[in-house]
Order: structure tokens, then C-alpha cells, then sequence
């Protein structure tokens, strides 16, 4: 708008401010630099006009602008906040009226100048003071140029502003869980009603608006559910989604997210950092459960196992966006409980337990949208399938030791309708232990859930979902083939988030293992839970 100004002199604001403080204006005092007031003073009267005049709607037809009108608002809270204006060297007003259009373009460019100042110190300038002042210059573009302002690099001067205006930010989130949970008789014998609670304050720090430095620190005393599966291992396929990331601290203080994520242009993101599961680099198509604090109750329906739930929290990952609908994710992470700072053999970024793995993700509108992944993991066999693998269905060949394992994955979602989604996955496994004669296995799992949302109340989701937990199949070991029974394990779950306000929820739900441990001979676990969720 303001390419068609030519070079001009410095024209000084020193003339607006009694004026504007007769009229309420808090006037701050300031040093004019380059600027003679009195010279300024005579230019400023030869375009003043001594007759005044009645207000008119449009601001570009006033002239004279009185204490009434929107731009005079707007200029005095630019000098109210920035300090922009200084008064007449005697610190006299010398008039009776309503500020010129002259006087007031006068100040509107020394308001420019002082917040390209406050910039340049690095100190914060609001958005919509920036807006404001966009909004005043177009409106007084022809007085700003007949005072001879040095208009001709104004739109060069706001674009500096816009894109310096962001300040070192850090905010604070909180969440805190309370859970009221009852076990049913399969719980190697704790069948008692707990109360538990997880609590996490969360830091994000910004540097330029668009990237993310982020320090969790949680506690919790969330109990590892555990069922009973006669002379095998205990399974730990019941668990709770919400127990802490590092276990049952007994409410002891841990850091459970370090990492930084940033853009590299417009298509390009990179995450660096040493506490940082895969879980928050992938896009897991599962919006209504992948939340531990507000999705599933169950651990094993939060997202696809096999692709989310592999070992290593220290590394990078970076996603490149090739449009709107197809984009590619890959990470390597390294560690398990912090394994990858432990410099002895078998450890490290490089020599101990890790993942790697890519995403290919598709989503051709806002309501549909799928992945097709695969994760490489070397780890304990325990750990494959997020701790869902059955212990007992592995053999004494692949227990507690490690693997290699090939994980392919197929994840998506789907809004049918404005207040009904469907989300699910299928996973399988290929667990192979070279050093120990060739011991391999198969794991299969699928699971489907149906989210109702909005339902009673807006923000409240009704989750119904189910599937098949980690399946062993195909055990090899040195004895040769071992001969599994047809039994599966089977995980149904149903629960009804509600919002009681914008930041506290309640969430009543019962999940229920069948076989646990794939044998059928196990009780079945159920697990009722009462869930509530305070965010701020």
C-alpha cells in the first residue's frame, strides 16, 4: 500500500502529546532523537486548521480526530503501552481542539519507530498492537506523507515487526489423575479397590514461535496390573494405560520428556532428544485413545503395539510433508531407562537395546486418514508388543533375552460422521534370536474401537473398542517346533468420558482380558475403573 511513497524527512511526533494528555492520555517521556520540535511545531501548523469540526463516521474524512473516535483510541493505547510521544519542550499545550489529522500522523510515526526500538532490544510487542498500527497507517497514508515522514519503507518496517515480535516463551501445562480401581480375581491375588494418582507439569519453551523445547516431570503410584496364569509367568496384559511412562514411582519425582522439535522450512520437522518414546514423533491414527491421561483405560487399546510400543527413548526423528496428504516419518531411538548414557558394552546410543523404523502416512481429507509402518527393534523378547506378549506362550528359549524383531504395522482412522470415528490397526511381529540356535517366533494383533462423540454433553466420548492381544505363533527354539494351543487372548473394553467443565473429566469404564497369557485355563481379568482427569 505504501510503495507509492517517495523518501521524505523525519517528521517529529512532539506536538501530540499534551494534546492527547488533556483528554486522558498518560504521556511518557521520552528522548526525540534527530528531531528539531521547533521547526516541527511551524510544519505541523501550516497544515493544522484553527476552525473546528463535527465528527463524521469515517475516519478518513475526519479533520480533526477527536478522543471519541476509534483511531484516537488506538494511537493512545500504542502511547500508553510504548511510551511513544513526548510533549512540547516548555511541556505546554499549545491549543484548545481535538488533535489534526497532521498532529496525529505525527505521532503514529513515532509509535512506529519506537516499537521497531523495542524490538530490536528484544523486547515483546503485541499482535494486535501491530494490527492496530497496520490499520492506522493505511488510514492516515496521506498525511503521514505531506508531513514529510520517511514513509517510503513503511510496509518493510510492519514485516519487521511481524516477524520479530515473538519473545522466548515458556508455558506450563499440568495434568493430574486420580484413579479409583477395582481388580477383578485374577489379579494374582490384589483384588483390593486402590486409589492411585499420576501427576505431570509439563514445560514447553519457544524461541521463535514454531519450534518446542519440552521438559516433563511426572510422579505417580499407578500399580502394574499383573494377572495370574497358574505355573507360567505372570501376564502383564491387563495394564492400565495411565501407569507412569517409567513405572510406579511412588510418587517420586522423575523427568519423563526431554526432547526439542523444530521446522526446517516448510515441510521438513526434526525431533533430537534423550527422553523422547516413538509414540511422540508417529502419527498413531487412534485420536480418541492414543491420550493416557483421556483416552483407552487399558493399556493394550491406546494404539498398535508392535509400531508405538518398541524400546528406545533417546535419538531423532524427523517427517517430511510432501503435500497435504502424503507425508514420511522415520526415527531411530536408542535406550531403555536411560541405557543409552550408560557407556559399558552392551550399551549406549549405538551398542545396546534400540529402534528403528518409517511411516508412510496418508491422509487425503480431515476425516480419513491411514499409515503403513515398520519398526525394527532389538531388545528383550519381553518388551516386544509394549509388555502385551504373552511370557508363557515364548518358551524359556526367547524369554528375557535379546531379539531382533521385524514389525510391520497398518494403522488408520475414520470420521464417518460429524459424531461417529472408527479407529484401528493390525500388527505383526517376526522375533528372531540368532545367538541362541535360530529361536524365532510370530506375533499377531489386531484391534478395532468406535468412538459416539458429543454424546450428552459436547467433548464427551463414548469408546467401545476390542481386539486380539499379541498372538505367539510359530515358536521355533533348539529343541525344534513347540506346539501351541488354539487359545487367543482377547481384550473388549467400554468407557464414557465426561466433561465436567473445560478442564476437569471424569471417566467410568470396565475392560475385560480373556486368556490371559494365551491359556485358556487363566480366569478371566476385569478391571473397573473410575478416571478423573484435572488439566490446566
Amino acid at each position: 500500500m505504501f510503495k507509492s511513497f517517495k523518501k521524505y524527512s523525519i517528521a517529529t511526533p512532539t506536538v501530540i502529546a499534551l494534546a492527547m494528555a488533556t483528554n486522558g492520555v498518560v504521556v511518557n517521556s521520552a528522548n526525540a532523537n534527530e528531531i528539531n520540535p521547533d521547526n516541527t511545531l511551524q510544519q505541523v501548523s501550516e497544515y493544522n486548521q484553527t476552525q473546528p469540526m463535527g465528527q463524521v463516521t469515517s475516519v478518513s474524512q475526519l479533520r480533526d480526530v477527536s478522543p471519541t473516535d476509534w483511531a484516537f483510541e488506538a494511537l493512545r493505547s500504542l502511547v500508553e503501552r510504548y511510551g511513544c510521544i513526548v510533549g512540547y519542550p516548555d511541556r505546554t499545550f499549545r491549543g484548545n481542539r481535538a488533535l489534526s489529522r497532521y498532529e496525529f500522523a505525527a505521532g503514529l510515526n513515532a509509535c512506529m519507530q519506537q516499537m521497531e526500538r523495542l524490538i530490536a532490544a528484544s523486547e515483546a510487542v503485541m499482535k494486535e498492537d501491530i494490527e492496530k498500527l497496520k490499520r492506522l497507517m493505511a488510514e492516515f497514508e496521506t498525511e503521514l506523507a505531506a508531513l514529510g515522514a520517511r514513509v517510503d519503507n513503511l510496509e518493510g518496517r510492519v514485516a519487521f515487526l511481524e516477524d520479530h515480535q515473538f519473545s522466548t516463551t515458556t508455558k506450563l501445562k499440568g495434568e493430574a489423575i486420580f484413579a479409583l480401581t477395582g481388580f477383578g480375581p485374577n489379579s494374582q491375588g490384589d483384588d483390593q479397590v486402590t486409589l492411585s494418582d499420576r501427576v505431570r507439569l509439563t514445560l514447553d519453551s519457544s524461541f521463535s514461535g514454531k519450534d518446542r523445547l519440552r521438559v516433563r516431570l511426572a510422579a505417580g503410584n499407578v500399580p502394574r496390573i499383573r494377572t495370574q496364569t497358574g505355573n507360567n509367568p505372570s501376564s502383564t496384559q491387563a495394564r492400565l494405560n495411565f501407569e507412569q511412562f517409567t513405572g510406579d514411582t511412588g510418587n517420586d519425582v522423575v523427568i519423563d520428556r526431554v526432547y526439542y522439535t523444530a521446522p526446517l522450512g516448510d515441510k521438513f520437522k526434526f525431533w533430537v532428544g534423550t527422553v523422547m518414546p516413538s509414540e511422540d514423533i508417529y502419527q498413531t491414527f487412534s485420536p480418541y485413545t492414543e491420550s493416557s491421561g483421556t483416552g483407552s483405560l487399558s493399556r493394550a487399546l491406546r494404539f498398535n503395539p508392535v509400531m508405538y510400543r518398541n524400546t528406545g527413548d533417546a535419538g531423532i526423528g524427523a517427517k517430511y510433508k510432501f503435500n497435504d496428504t502424503f507425508d514420511i516419518t522415520a526415527s531411530y531411538l536408542a535406550g531403555s531407562n536411560s541405557s543409552a548414557a550408560d557407556p559399558t558394552d552392551g550399551n549406549g546410543l549405538f551398542n545396546g537395546v534400540y529402534s528403528a523404523g518409517v511411516q508412510f502416512g496418508i491422509n487425503p481429507n480431515k476425516n480419513l486418514g491411514f499409515g503403513i509402518g515398520y519398526m525394527f527393534a532389538y531388545d528383550n523378547a519381553n518388551n516386544i508388543g509394549g509388555g502385551l506378549t504373552p511370557l508363557g506362550a515364548l518358551g524359556n528359549d526367547l524369554r528375557n533375552v535379546r531379539v531382533e524383531s521385524h514389525n510391520v504395522g497398518i494403522q488408520g482412522n475414520w470420521r464417518i460422521a460429524e459424531q461417529f470415528n472408527v479407529s484401528g490397526w493390525g500388527g505383526y511381529s517376526d522375533l528372531n534370536d540368532p545367538s541362541n540356535g535360530g529361536a524365532s517366533a510370530d506375533l499377531w494383533t489386531f484391534a478395532l474401537n468406535f468412538s459416539v462423540l458429543d454424546l450428552m454433553k459436547e467433548g464427551a466420548v463414548l469408546n467401545i473398542g476390542g481386539g486380539m492381544l499379541p498372538y505367539v505363533d510359530a515358536v521355533e527354539t533348539r529343541g525344534g517346533n513347540v506346539t501351541l494351543g488354539g487359545n487367543t487372548s482377547w481384550i473388549v473394553e467400554g468407557n464414557y468420558k465426561y466433561p465436567v467443565t473445560d478442564n476437569i473429566s471424569i471417566t467410568p469404564g470396565i475392560y475385560a482380558v480373556f486368556n490371559p497369557n494365551q491359556d485358556d485355563s487363566n480366569d478371566t481379568a476385569v478391571v473397573g475403573v473410575l478416571r478423573t482427569v484435572f488439566q490446566f
